[in-house]
């Protein structure tokens, strides 16, 4: 049963609700803008994969292990067209406080988006939708973003944050 990337994106959003919430799959779904059987399956998912235990709690060494040495490989995104979109990866908190870069910022494709620039694919189309309403979800996505595009440094910089932001 392979990892999807919808599947990451619901083992962030339960890292992003650091266990202060109810984690129904209903509440779920509302919250990442998925249906409660595709949450239901990713979070089965995350558990075959070592992401998530029995109890959907986050393993945070797997999932950073995850993050820092697979994630780019598995679930890899190329920069498209020039759109407008939602900013992502270094154009997005908190590397963008960190980095300056003159280039095109990286954007989600989205009608409702502030920035133009280059077009990465999200994790889920729905993606930016859910993080326009969580800003910790955001930073999760955007960090994953900067490890699946960036250079080393924006990697490096994107490991440092993750390391902050997943909890145990």
């Amino acid at each position: 049963m392979p990892l999807l990337q919808q599947d990451l994106y619901v083992v962030l959003q339960l890292a992003a609700l650091r266990g202060e919430e109810p984690t129904t799959f209903s509440a779920l779904a509302s919250r990442l803008y998925l249906s409660p059987s595709r949450v239901h399956a990713g979070v089965q998912r995350g558990v075959a994969a070592g992401l998530l235990d029995a109890d959907r709690r986050v393993q945070r060494r797997a999932l950073l292990d995850f993050l820092f040495h697979g994630v780019r490989h598995a679930f890899f995104a190329e920069r498209g067209a020039i759109t407008r979109g939602m900013p992502t990866a270094h154009a997005a908190s908190p590397l963008v406080e960190l980095i300056s870069d003159n280039g095109p910022a990286p954007v989600w494709p989205d009608p409702e988006g502030a920035a133009r620039g280059e077009s990465i694919q999200p994790l889920h189309p729905s993606v930016p939708r859910a993080a326009r309403e969580q800003p910790l979800l955001y930073e999760l996505l955007a960090l994953v973003d900067a490890l699946r595009i960036g250079r080393a440094r924006e990697r490096k910089l994107a490991v440092e944050q993750l390391e902050q932001r997943i909890r145990p």
